[in-house]
């Protein structure tokens, strides 16, 4: 089975669910999504797996989603990809990705029920 954690070190709920999976023997592919930015496929394919838009996988409290405007709800789902692909902060974290499902790990447990 494989897993795999969007993860950023600098975040403590990030680092939480990391560790919990660890605690679980599991060994999740990590990556750091900040050092190298999902594709367009694969951010689609996460927002598809959790079912939801992509504003609501946005950080809205990050200073880019405020310069860029992004709440303004004239932009397209198109538009709100290409500033996360552009600007990889503005992706909530950590997403786990397991048996084909995604889960956001806030709260960190929220991520064993797709285990």
């Amino acid at each position: 089975m494989s897993i795999k954690i969007y993860h950023n070190p600098r975040c403590s709920k990030s680092r939480q669910t990391l560790q919990l999976l660890e605690e679980k023997g599991i060994q999740p592919d990590i990556i750091e999504y900040l050092k190298k930015a999902p594709s367009k496929a694969e951010l689609e394919s996460v927002l598809s797996m959790l079912n939801i838009g992509p504003r609501d996988l946005m950080r809205t409290g990050e200073a880019i989603y405020k310069e860029l405007n992004l709440k303004d709800d004239t932009l397209s789902r198109e538009q709100l990809v290409a500033a996360m692909l552009a600007n990889p902060i503005l992706i909530e974290r950590p997403i786990v990705l397991a048996n084909g499902k995604a889960a956001i790990g806030r709260p960190p447990e929220s991520v064993l029920d797709i285990l």
